[in-house]
């Protein structure tokens, strides 16, 4: 019985399936919606599996809302509203693969965020003096980290829970604290140029 709720409830999502079939941002939504995996080919597993998450995951809907924002998705937040707990400022350049585990109250107020982002509970990403941070490719903010001003942080960096960062981080490297500091640097991961 269940199942069957669920199967007519993810249906009631048809109209976000289509905005998203016209959207200019789709190849975003799908390295979201499989972040992590393997694309499928066939455009109706795609489709009904975004229905699926759009329904069960109101994180997963904030991103989508963000990424086809606009008269048609606003209209659509009023009936299937988005998470108010998690904020993510419309000025973000924020690239595809985004992991949201559990983001609750978490804001991302970014300049630019690269691929595959990793976001747990209470991450505030955000400006200082009106300047923000510039985010590179996969990397992990664990819970309470808060990463402001303008700063850089390199590709596949982890920051670690409750750190507080305020300069710029290179690639390759985990930080803690607060201040954060590096704490370990991984040399396999870099690619030669």
């Amino acid at each position: 019985m269940r199942h069957l709720f669920l199967s007519i409830y993810q249906l009631l999502f048809i109209p976000h399936g289509l905005l998203f079939s016209f959207s200019a941002n789709k190849h975003l939504i799908k390295e979201d919606l499989y972040s992590g995996g393997t694309i499928p080919s066939l455009n109706n597993k795609i489709f009904f599996d975004l229905l699926k998450k759009l329904a069960n995951d109101k994180y997963f809907r904030t991103l989508f809302y963000f990424r086809t924002r606009g008269l048609a998705s606003n209209f659509l937040r009023i009936f299937y509203p988005k998470d108010n707990r998690f904020t993510i400022d419309i000025n973000t350049q924020l690239g595809g693969g985004v992991i949201l585990a559990h983001p609750y109250s978490s804001i991302i107020n970014a300049e630019k965020i690269g691929k595959n982002l990793y976001i747990n509970q209470l991450v505030t990403i955000g400006e200082n003096n009106g300047l923000r941070p510039r985010i590179g490719d996969n990397v992990k903010l664990y819970t309470n980290c808060t990463v402001i001003g303008n700063i850089s942080i390199g590709n596949n960096v982890i920051i670690g829970a409750g750190s507080v960062v305020v300069k710029d981080i290179p690639d390759n490297c985990t930080v803690v604290g607060n201040p954060a500091r590096v704490i370990k640097i991984d040399n396999k991961n870099q690619l030669d140029d």
